[in-house]
C-alpha cells in the first residue's frame, strides 16, 4: 500500500510534499481527465507518511484511509503512472 493525493491538491502549487519524500517518488503532473496536481508514484513510496505530515490543504492519505468520496483517486493516481 501507499499513499494517495486527492481532489484538494487539484491546482495546488505548494508542493511540500516533494521536498520531504527521502525516496523522491512524488510528481507533479496531469491527471487522464486533464487535473493538475501531485501523484505519489506507488512502486516506489515506502509509506513513510511524511508527505501527508506536511501537506498544507491535507489532500494526502494511506491507500486503506481515503474517505469514499476520494476513491477515485486511486485510479487516476495509478493511470498517472501506467499510462
Amino acid at each position: 500500500m501507499a499513499y494517495i493525493i486527492t481532489s484538494a491538491c487539484i491546482e495546488e502549487t505548494a508542493g511540500e510534499c516533494t521536498l520531504v519524500c527521502p525516496v523522491d517518488c512524488i510528481t507533479e503532473g496531469t491527471s487522464v481527465d486533464g487535473e493538475h496536481m501531485y501523484f505519489i508514484d506507488p512502486e516506489i513510496c515506502i509509506s513513510c507518511g511524511a508527505c501527508e505530515a506536511v501537506c498544507p490543504v491535507g489532500a494526502i492519505y494511506y491507500e486503506d484511509d481515503i474517505p469514499a468520496s476520494e476513491h477515485a483517486y486511486i485510479e487516476k493516481n495509478r493511470l498517472f503512472y501506467h499510462k
